[in-house]
This record gives structure tokens, sequence and C-alpha cells, in this order.
């Protein structure tokens, strides 16, 4: 094992280097703008010269966290991407998300990784139902949420509307950094209340460029503007009345979430955002482990791998795993011990992922997402250690809803099909199911949505050249159970039960009603609910 012996010099830069950094993702609805958002961030912190959203989608050119074919052709993101880059004095490290129901299960593993959400919401459409639901896996994991309306540039909802529909729905205080001047449709700028001024939008280059700004006095404001600066002052002084000033301990502990308006499409709004990030977002602090103790930054090297993505450099056909840091320095070269297994793991290819694009890293510090490449023996959930050993809390699995039987298409190509079903499981793709009266040749696709079949149809014939058909099977619940309750559901309608890659067995039913009359007639069987953290 790697030895790694920090002296007090090495541990308090260890230490400022974790104050520096911003671990964040953006949750959202489908089609809020999650995206173009993240793109926007990046234009702002001047690390790519031109945002990809331009004069609407039809125009719109390719954003750099989305770029799998079926992301670039539907216009959405089905999987994480993680972007790095530093702005201010800070290192902001930034994972989006995909925001479609359907792949919740990869948004719920980003969750894991991060110290803080950014809560994207629609102004037309306020608090949707997948920003709900992922709302409550922010709150069950204890993080620290800034919450931004986005498209003001278009008609919406009243802002002190939106500002009652957060409280009454999610039980947070709003605290707005930023007020929107002008109703939705009609967006002049935003009041700046930290710094009290009137921050003047432009919109530069169709928006794919930074928005040009003006910053004025209140009373320039209210003298160019009049009655539109009035109103928004007035608005504004409603919701703060119920705020003393800014709780940045309410925030931290789930109790108020600061408040910023923006048109991301636009880039209005975005650099206040990420002052906002900088100023008040939690930096990277001890991570709590399975014994209810907490590692130290300063503590020796862990971490825990949050995802594992193949296919982004398709001329080597390589995957990554994306690994947080949690404590320590990360050097490249160094030999960990993989927790699950306990044998040794050496990290040569260590690499700061920024999209798709890659480059060599020498270290890296506890906040910080680094990408190991060709590291087949590493899964979702695996925790990396240096000297003191330490377990990080597992990454559930979703239960399942949707399952289907997969076939090679072309006999003669079972080794791809069964190479590229095996790679698709390894990343969390998709959940595969087996049984000895099935075989390998047929193996069980279990999704918490239908539309991950696509992605595996997608990527079985783009990435393996290894197309495969389909068929779909009638159930729509499961529940983990034991080998023994195999031949007791054998003989059942509308039961089966199937062992999972993971080791676990899961028992699966067309419905309720056969669920509860197998309960009924064996009360012994164990049936138990998978983790409803999706739910």
């Amino acid at each position: 094992m790697s030895e790694q012996t920090l002296s007090p010099a090495r541990a308090n830069q260890i230490t400022g280097q974790a104050a520096r950094r911003r671990t964040f993702a953006v949750i959202s609805h489908p089609d809020a703008g999650k995206s173009t958002l993240t793109e926007a961030l990046a234009l702002h912190a001047k690390v790519i010269g031109t945002a990809g959203a331009t004069n609407g989608k039809s125009n719109r050119r390719e954003t750099v966290s989305d770029w799998q074919q079926m992301e670039k052709d539907r216009g959405i993101s089905i999987s994480s991407a993680a972007l790095q880059f530093s702005y201010r004095d800070a290192v902001i490290n930034l994972l989006d998300t995909p925001g479609h129901a359907d792949f919740s299960e990869d948004t719920y593993r980003v969750l894991a990784a991060v110290d803080c959400a950014v809560m994207l919401i629609d102004a037309a459409k306020g608090l949707e139902t997948q920003t709900m639901k992922l709302f409550e896996v922010c709150r069950q994991r204890g993080l620290p949420i800034i919450t931004v309306i986005n498209k003001w540039d278009r008609p919406g909802l009243d802002a002190l509307a939106l500002m009652d529909e957060i409280t009454e729905r999610t039980g947070l205080l709003p605290m707005p950094l930023t007020w929107a001047v002008g109703i939705a449709g009609d967006f002049r700028g935003v009041w700046d209340l930290k710094q009290d001024r009137f921050v003047q939008f432009q919109r530069n280059n169709a928006g794919a460029q930074i928005a040009l700004t003006e910053y004025f006095t209140p009373d320039q404001a209210a003298e160019n503007l009049g009655d539109v600066w009035t109103e928004a002052v007035d608005e504004a002084g409603l919701v703060l009345d119920s705020v003393d000033d800014f709780d940045l301990e309410a925030f931290y502990a789930g109790k108020a979430t600061p408040i910023l308006f923006s048109s991301a499409a636009l880039n209005f709004g975005v650099k206040e955002l990420l002052d906002a990030l900088v100023d008040y977002a939690p930096p990277a602090a001890a991570r709590p482990d399975v014994d209810g103790g907490k590692r130290a930054v300063e503590a020796p090297f862990s971490g825990f791998v949050f995802k594992v993505q193949a296919g982004m450099n398709a001329a080597h056909r390589d995957h990554v795993a994306f690994i947080r840091v949690c404590s320590g320095v990360f050097e490249r070269g160094m030999v960990v011990t993989q927790g699950r297994t306990g044998k040794s793991f050496a990290t040569k290819y260590a690499q700061q992922v920024f999209g798709r694009e890659r480059e060599v890293i020498d270290e890296a510090f506890p906040g910080d997402v680094v990408g190991l490449v060709n590291a087949s023996a590493l899964r979702v959930g695996d925790s990396l250690f240096l000297e003191s050993p330490v377990e990080f809390p597992a990454i559930p699995l979703f239960a399942p809803e949707h399952f289907q039987v997969a076939r090679s298409k072309d006999p003669s190509r079972y080794k791809q099909f069964r190479r590229g079903i095996d790679q698709l499981e390894h990343e969390g793709v998709i959940q595969v199911l087996r049984s000895d009266l099935r075989g390998d040749q047929a193996p069980v696709l279990a999704a918490v949505g239908p539309m991950q079949f696509e992605v595996v149809e997608d990527r079985m014939f783009h990435d393996f050249n290894a197309p495969m058909r389909l068929e779909r099977l009638p159930y729509s619940l499961a529940r983990l159970t034991t080998p023994e309750a195999e031949p007791t559901l054998a003989n059942v309608h509308g039961a089966e039960v199937l062992l999972r890659t993971d080791g676990e067995y899961l028992a699966l039913f067309n419905d309720i009603w056969a669920l509860r009359r197998v309960e009924k007639n064996n009360p012994d069987l164990l049936l138990v609910p998978i983790g409803t953290e999706h739910s």
C-alpha cells in the first residue's frame, strides 16, 4: 500500500485547498434549462468562448455536457457530466445531471458526490414533479439548496407566487440574493440585494456570449426605470420582511434557500449565481462514513466511485470511473486500496474531465472529481483509500418498474452482445437479471424508466456493434427476496425470481394484486421493498 504521511504544512495545504472547492449539481425538471445553465456558468468562468445555446433549439449547438448521440439528437441529458473550472479564488466542480425521470438513478449517484445543489425552476411552470422528487433526495442527503428562477425573459408566473410555492411545497424560507426587475417576459435586469445595485443586462450575440452588463445605484435605477424599479423593490421588500438577514446557518441546515433570477439562454443573472456559489455554497468538509464517523479532509487520501462511463473516447473505447475525492490529496500513480475487494489499485491513468474533453491530472484535493481511465475493476459505490481504511455509504439501486428480455439479433455476434450487456450493467445504465431457466442468452433488463431501454439499444448498436431486440415482460413490481423463494414462486402465475448481477434475488410481480396473493398464501416468504429514494 502506498504511504502518504502528511507533514503539518501539507495538511494545512489540503485544508486550504478543500476550503476553495465548491462541488455542486444542478437539478431540475426536464427542459427547465439545466444544460444551458451549465454551459452559461462555464462561459462566465471564461473556460469556453461561446455557449451552445443560440437562437432556439433548431439552431442549438451541442453543449459541452451533452456529448452522447442520443443527447445531441433529442436535446436532453441522459447521463451526468463533470466540469471543473476556476472562478475567482475558487475551484468549481459542476456535475450536470439528467433531468428526465427515467434517469433518476444517475442523478441520485451524482447527488451522493456533491456538497450542494442548484435547484433550477422554469419561471412559467414553477416546481414540477421531477424537481420535487430530486428536492426530496437532496433533503434526505442533507444538501443545501440554492434556487434559481430561470427563463425570466419569457412570460411566466408572478415572482411572489413563485416564492409562496417554494415555501409551501418545500418548506424552505426564500432568501433573495437577487430580485428580477421587470415581470416575466420583460426582464430588465436584477436588483443585487447584497451590493444594493441595479444590474442591467443586454443580450450579446443572441445569447451565445456573455451578456453586456451595466451597474446603477438604486436612485439611478429609479430615475431610469420609474414604476418598473419601484414595483421590483416593493415585491422584494415583501419577501425580505420575513427574513432578518441572509442566514447562512439556515441555508446549510436545509431550512432556507437563497433565491436568484436568471435567463440562462441569454446569460442574464449567471455571474450572480457564480458569485453566490463562491460566497455561500459549502466547501468540501469531513465526509461521513458507514460507521457514523467522519473522514477529515486532511486525513490520508480517500474517495468513492459515483459513476462509471464508457464510450467517452470513441477512438479508444475506454471507460472512466469518476471518483469524488473526500480526504487527503490524490496523486496520479498512487496505489490505493479498493475497499470492496481489499485489493490494490494503481491510478496510472488519471484525468480531469471537462465534458468529453480530458487532460492528465497530477493531483486533486477534497471536493474534486477525478476520472480514472480503464478502471475496469471499479464499480459504482466502491470506496478507495490510503493507509487507514474507510467505507463510505453505499449508493443504493432504485426499484425497477419496467422489464424486458434482451436477445441478440445476430447469433454470430453473441460475444459482443454479452460484452455489451455486461459493460452497460457495469456502468449502471441498466440493471441485469438472470436465471438458469432463461439462460445467459436472454438476460432480463430492469429499468426505472422505459427510456433506459432506448439508451441500451442505441449503445449496443453503436458502441458494441451488437444489434439486439427487446421483448416486454408484464412485470411492474420488484421485491428483494432469497433463493428459497424461487421454488415457491415457480408455479405462481404473474411472478418470477431472478438473480441480479450484484448477488441480490429479485421477485417480480405483474401487479400489486399478484404480490398480495403471494404474501397472503406465503406469510413467511421474505419480500422486502427496494429503496424508495426516487418515489
